[in-house]
């Protein structure tokens, strides 16, 4: 089982990079930088379905797995911190894969669908946010967890940090970091015996 998540967590990411750069790469006037990675898949954009499955949904499902296995490797008598954080890691997954069934229309950003992209964006990362911190705190004790344990802060304080980019960054970079923190962290949960 573990195997598993492994071989999910790394489906996720190089379907999730595959994507935004595949699909980023033939957009015209898209730039990496600058766009979010959202607009792929916005309503009226060319191949914005297929972008939404490859880039939120597969890797969002994926990840899902991968928590729901790292729930289940948890003992029954884990810290209710660990357990708790486990959860909301599913939730974190489960809000991704939704931004590619809830895409966004540029022409009208105070639409019902936009609302529910935005809001399915911040499930996303304001539910990994304490997921994350829960699990430092909850696993703080088990060896074999340390190394995700401390890389849910690092995780934690990228996606902090890319939520609300300084000015320095530009938007598009911020939360491609936000993006690859998160990732990096999954690719981690997935070797958590």
């Amino acid at each position: 089982m573990k195997d598993l998540a492994r071989y999910a967590a790394w489906m996720a990411t190089a379907s999730f990079v595959a994507a935004v750069a595949g699909f980023g790469g033939v957009l015209d006037g898209y730039s990496q930088a600058l766009h979010p990675v959202a607009l792929l898949g916005a309503r009226g954009v060319p191949h914005a379905f297929a972008f939404n499955v490859a880039g939120f949904v597969i890797p969002g499902v994926l990840m899902a797995t991968v928590a729901w296995q790292l729930r289940e490797r948890m003992a029954e008598g884990a810290p209710w911190m660990a357990r708790i954080g486990g959860r909301l890691a599913l939730l974190s997954a489960l809000a991704f894969a939704a931004q590619g069934m809830l895409p966004l229309d540029p022409q009208d950003l105070e639409s019902t669908m936009s609302r529910a992209h935005v809001t399915a964006w911040l499930s996303w990362w304001v539910a990994f946010v304490p997921a994350a911190l829960l699990l430092v705190v909850g696993l703080r004790d088990a060896r074999q967890r340390r190394p995700l344990a401390w890389a849910g802060i690092v995780a934690t304080v990228i996606v902090v940090g890319a939520a609300f980019p300084p000015d320095l960054l530009p938007s598009g970079i911020a939360q491609r970091v936000a993006f690859a923190g998160w990732f990096a962290w999954w690719l981690l949960a997935a070797r958590v015996k």
